[in-house]
């Protein structure tokens, strides 16, 4: 292996892709494909001859897939990389991942769109029951004055999805474009995610009774305010929705981990798995109070969340939530959490937004 790798990368048609990794000697002793999507452990393996590792896969169900490829040395070693041969990348927030993008897939129109420019606020929020500070930043657009009232979006792992997503570029162009009104995105920082975010009644707590109130107190808000996180984030906004009512008027849910004992087995080891099964078990018994909300939930049509996203969504709708569930042909991924921002963000929003408070 070496030079040769230099440009060789993915061969991709319409309903398959080939992974290649030139190896002349060969100097490996295997190569594995690693994709950050639910696939069989039987596609996975590459095969050597002619002095090339491939792998000829069938097109999962998405537009494009993040992946890394696990080197098998010689001397038992394992070493995990991105493709050589591709220079298509995607941040993640472990790391950078190789990109294969099929022939229809086509990056939100948004992106080219000129977003109106913003300003951010930065602000701590006392949170006495988790012994720590909770930072928040709020972006709004600069034309608006800092004691305006508008709409707020609320966002879990706010950083992370503005850095990694776009989501205050999303903002920008959407208003630009009229498709949304002017309001502000509140980007609240994690302490330790699977701890708090796991269905923790005192994170539950610190978000609705200091966060929320600290934010309309700082900025002030017009309108709903609407919550939303992915994973564990999306989780914890259900869970603070459901046990604090009248805080969120609306939810949107990206790829949550609505853990269930029956439909996710593999999440077994998870530290907080009990908990987690625990709240999503007494949501479906009606055992947690709420009010129902408007709900969007996304999922990625290759991810293990699928079934309890699905699930998760029946469940809402029966207990009178206007919810319905949005299935994207990607994984669980920020830019597939992004891709998935229009329309299904971007009207419940303007659902809520348009209404009066």
């Amino acid at each position: 292996m070496g030079s040769e790798a230099d440009g060789i990368g993915p061969v991709v048609e319409d309903d398959a892709a080939t992974f290649q990794l030139p190896d002349v000697e060969p100097t490996l002793s295997g190569v594995r494909l690693l994709p950050a999507l639910s696939l069989p452990d039987g596609q996975l393996e590459f095969g050597w001859s002619g002095g090339c590792w491939r792998l000829r896969l069938p097109r999962p169900p998405v537009w494009r897939m993040e992946y890394r490829l696990q080197l098998r040395h010689r001397d038992g070693g394992l070493e995990e990389i991105c493709d050589p041969g591709n220079a298509r990348t995607a941040p993640g927030a472990f790391g950078d991942k190789s990109v294969l993008e099929f022939p229809d897939y086509r990056a939100p129109w948004w992106l080219d769109t000129e977003p109106v420019p913003g300003g951010h606020t930065d602000l701590l929020v006392p949170a006495r029951a988790l012994g720590r500070d909770i930072a928040v930043r709020i972006w709004a657009p600069h034309a608006v004055a800092a004691d305006e009232p508008l709409p707020m979006l609320v966002a879990h792992d706010g950083p992370e999805y503005d850095r990694l997503a776009g989501l205050t570029r999303y903002a920008g162009a959407l208003i630009g474009s009229g498709a949304l009104p002017p309001h502000r995105v509140s980007l609240l920082a994690p302490g330790e995610r699977n701890e708090e975010y796991s269905a923790n009644p005192a994170y539950a707590h610190a978000l609705a009774i200091h966060v929320l109130p600290a934010l309309r107190d700082a900025v002030g808000v017009r309108g709903h305010m609407v919550g939303m996180g992915a994973s564990l984030g999306a989780l914890a906004m259900l869970h603070a929705q459901r046990h604090y009512p009248g805080r969120l008027r609306g939810l949107f849910l990206q790829s949550g981990s609505f853990f269930d004992r029956r439909l996710d087995p593999q999440e077994r080891r998870f530290s907080r798995f009990a908990r987690v099964t625990r709240f999503v078990a007494d949501v479906r018994r009606r055992k947690t109070n709420s009010e129902p909300v408007p709900t969007v939930i996304t999922c990625g049509a290759a991810e293990e969340n699928l079934a309890n996203n699905r699930q998760m969504t029946t469940i809402l709708q029966q207990l009178g939530y206007p919810a319905r569930f949005v299935e994207a042909p990607d994984a669980h991924n920020y830019v597939g959490w992004r891709d998935a921002f229009d329309p299904a963000l971007t009207e419940l929003l303007r659902s809520l937004w348009s209404r009066p408070s």
